[in-house]
């Protein structure tokens, strides 16, 4: 297997920036330090690389869960006395948890203060003429410590699952007894229920106040793992110039390290935003890597139930098909929780995309947005498996590029 080759400069990749560097939290120094890295990495072996600036507001994605929590402390509180007002703060509290976290929107950027963060960009050129691009990606930046996912573990889930409930209860009750209140029959023994439930779920809410640290983790698997394949990839196309492996005729290869994919995929989306024009131009697919640390867990992306994302059934197959060909098994699953930033170039940027894995996303695995994500649970393996996958359906992409180029120009 080609990838092979490239383990031990993987591998030890994760290693050195772990020392290093470390934790990498968005749009911070060290997250950039790791950008650099990466750009002296393939200044050498790539025919441009570039460093992408742009603004954001990383503390905002998850910074206003307290800001929510207090506001369903408020409606409860109100609900009793004043149930449109109630209404209001659990309306408010909903909306901050549904666009913010769970559909990935700016919502409530603008209050927040900005910083600077840094995608890097290393372009391939292909040995003929550009026909198409494909984009093969992960994120330089690791996650806060989730502290409610560390110590529950897989309970967490449905503490979660109370917590979104209790929003929506308070919200739909106060609703209704305020128009009740019309009526004269706001004080219905279902109203009293009600709102005691609502009361009764507070301490579930309040776990909220303290859902995560403000201390980021070091990231191994999520995603410097990611960013070792990527950087193998890179090594391998080098080397590929140089002898009888496959490197792309007509394809430009683009190794896109992206910034604050934890805040929010905002390094991802600002790409799309700067890169919309070159895009259309050009068929552009986006291969992304993301939670890379166990092959028997190789899962490729099909949908983001959080975003609502729905990757590219055509890269699903793809996938699928060079997986079984090296008789690796291989799951397709949509991802419950959280978001990649093949979300973004899939909903945002209309660009085909996927998201391969090596991570167990049935459970909350303990190495996940906790201090255990260290390189002792990477297995070397999944390294390379991934990196092979890649390889392959680069090569099954450039050879079939007439199609796919075809196929894909009625999106654009």
């Amino acid at each position: 297997m080609r990838a092979d080759r490239y383990r031990d400069y993987m591998y030890t990749l994760i290693a050195t920036v772990l020392k290093d560097i470390g934790a990498r939290e968005s749009c911070t120094e060290d997250e950039k330090r790791l950008g650099r890295y990466l750009a002296e990495e393939w200044k050498p072996i790539c025919d441009r690389v570039d460093i992408e600036r742009f603004s954001c507001s990383p503390k905002c994605f998850l910074g206003f869960l307290p800001v929510s929590v207090i506001l369903y402390f408020a409606a409860t509180a109100l609900y009793w006395v004043l149930p449109l007002l109630s209404f209001v703060c659990a309306a408010s509290a909903f909306s901050m948890l549904f666009f913010e976290s769970v559909r990935y929107r700016e919502f409530l950027d603008p209050l927040w203060p900005k910083r600077e963060g840094e995608n890097v960009l290393a372009h391939i050129r292909p040995q003929g003429p550009v026909t198409q691009r494909v984009i093969v990606s992960a994120h330089m930046d690791s996650a806060y410590e989730f502290n409610l996912w560390l110590r529950l573990k897989n309970a967490a889930v449905p503490v979660m699952m109370m917590a979104g409930f209790a929003v929506l209860l308070i919200c739909g009750a106060s609703l209704a007894k305020s128009i009740a209140s019309f009526t004269g029959t706001a004080g219905s023994a279902v109203y009293t229920w009600l709102g005691g439930t609502g009361l009764a779920l507070c301490p579930v809410v309040g776990l909220f106040l303290r859902f995560h640290s403000h201390v980021p983790v070091p990231g191994a698997m999520d995603d410097l793992a990611g960013c070792a394949v990527v950087a193998g990839l890179g090594k391998y196309l080098h080397n590929a110039k140089q002898s009888h492996d496959f490197f792309p005729e007509n394809t430009e290869i683009i190794l896109f390290a992206s910034a604050a994919e934890e805040s929010g995929l905002r390094g991802a989306k600002r790409y799309v935003k700067a890169h919309r024009k070159e895009i259309q131009e050009t068929p552009t697919y986006g291969i992304f890597l993301d939670g890379i640390y166990d092959e028997r867990y190789l899962t490729v992306v099909k949908r983001e139930l959080y975003t609502g994302a729905r990757h590219d059934p055509y890269l699903i197959g793809l996938a699928q098909a060079c997986a079984a060909e090296r008789g690796w098994p291989i799951k397709t699953l949509s991802i419950p929780l959280g978001g990649t930033d093949a979300a973004a170039f899939s909903r945002e940027g209309g660009v085909p995309s996927t998201c391969l894995l090596c991570q167990d996303i049935s459970r909350l695995v303990p190495n996940y947005h906790t201090r255990f994500d260290t390189i002792e649970h990477i297995r070397a393996q999944s390294l390379t498996v991934s990196l092979q996958l890649v390889i392959d359906m680069l090569e099954k992409i450039d050879k079939a590029k007439d199609g796919i180029a075809a196929r894909y120009s009625l999106l654009y």
